[in-house]
Order: C-alpha cells, then sequence, then structure tokens
C-alpha cells in the first residue's frame, strides 16, 4: 500500500484565511464563498511562504488566461545580465532563523549578508535583500541590475510596504526594525536600479541561494 503525502492548504481567500493541515478545514473556509482562492502543497513551509504572496503567483498555468506560448527560453538564448547582482534570503522554518546576502552574479562573490535572524520568513528575507541591494548600489552609484527570484518580494518593494502577515515579538524585534529601515529608505530615497525577475527554469537557482531546498 503507498504512503499517503501529507498536504497543508493555502486559504487566501476565504471565511477566515489562513494554512490549514486537512482538506475538510480547508473546505469549511472556502464553502459557500463566492471567488475563494486557495491551494495545496506538500509542506507546511511552502504553505506558509505562499499565503504570504498572492493567489495569482501560485495558480496553475491552466487556471491562467490563455496567452499565445512563449518562445522557449534558455540560458544560451536569452542569458541573464552578468553586470548585476543578485539577492536570496533562506529560512529554516517559517517562521524561523532568517538570513539573506547579495552577490556579483558573475562571480558569486558575496557581497553583502545579514543574519542569522530569530523568527522571520522567507519572504521577509527576500524583501530585505532587495532594499540592501538597491542601497548597496545606489551607495556606489552603480548601473548595475539587481536580480531576484521572488515575485513577492518585488511586488513589496515596488509598494515600499513589506506586507508580511508575521507577528512581532520580542524574538524577531530586531528584524521589524530592519524592515521599518527598508520601508523607510524606499519611502525616502530615489533609486535607478532595475529589479528584474531571475528565470530560475532557464538559468537555475539564483547565484545567491543558499543551497538548502
Amino acid at each position: 500500500m503507498s504512503k499517503t503525502t501529507k498536504k497543508y492548504y493555502t486559504v487566501w481567500h476565504g471565511h477566515q484565511p489562513g494554512v490549514y493541515e486537512s482538506w475538510t478545514e480547508c473546505q469549511l473556509q472556502i464553502k459557500n464563498f463566492p471567488g475563494a482562492q486557495y491551494k495545496s502543497f506538500s509542506s507546511r513551509v511552502r504553505a506558509e511562504t505562499a499565503f504570504e504572496g498572492i493567489y495569482e503567483d501560485y495558480i496553475t498555468t491552466s487556471k491562467r488566461p490563455k496567452t499565445p506560448p512563449a518562445p522557449q527560453s534558455s540560458y544560451f538564448s536569452n542569458p541573464p545580465n552578468l553586470h548585476s547582482i543578485a539577492v536570496d534570503a533562506a529560512s529554516s522554518g517559517n517562521p524561523g532563523v532568517v538570513e539573506y546576502r547579495g552577490v556579483d552574479t558573475q562571480t558569486k562573490k558575496v557581497l553583502f549578508h545579514k543574519g542569522p535572524f530569530q523568527m522571520g520568513t522567507n519572504n521577509v528575507g527576500e524583501f530585505l535583500a532587495i532594499v540592501h541591494g538597491l542601497a548597496f548600489l545606489t551607495k556606489q552609484q552603480s548601473d548595475r541590475v539587481l536580480y531576484t527570484d521572488s515575485k513577492t518580494a518585488m511586488g513589496w518593494v515596488n509598494k515600499k510596504k513589506c506586507n508580511t502577515k508575521l507577528k512581532q515579538t520580542q524574538k524577531n524585534a530586531p528584524l521589524f526594525e530592519l524592515i521599518r529601515r527598508a520601508e523607510i529608505w524606499l519611502q525616502t530615497q530615489t533609486y535607478s536600479t532595475e529589479v528584474k525577475k531571475w528565470d530560475t527554469k532557464a538559468w537555475g537557482e539564483i547565484p545567491a541561494d543558499f543551497g538548502r531546498k
């Protein structure tokens, strides 16, 4: 007899949004709720990370509006801009211990590294990594591109607000202080750096990846 894989359910839009450990609990949140948004994941960490993001980033291709197929992409036909830096974050648990860093995309030389911080999330780390990278490049008056593999963090940066659902506690107070400073920086500074999404499917893991997947 094959072993049943445990699933976790993220409900973005329902009677009570959150992460649930059974389909029965999930059903209670979406039943008779027009426009409910939900999806299953193979681990709690993935489900909780998704909950901090938006439903549109996680729906399958079949549920998206139909568009003409894009041409096949590869590292050689559409390579990344190596005149750039790449940023990434890693968390052990969600919430858990978080750290982030920025590296030279071509050489993978570490340009900055912060953490570990207690009781954070991967999305928060990704957000802080982008803002740190923007400040780093602005200070250097560099015209390099900044790559991230997080759509959620890019959205938060564009809105100049870390829209995390993480609750502040005594343990993660230093992390929330960094969030506050990052938001102030975004709201008061002008930058010309282009923030671009790293194409993981075509190029492999982002150079700043911590290798813990």
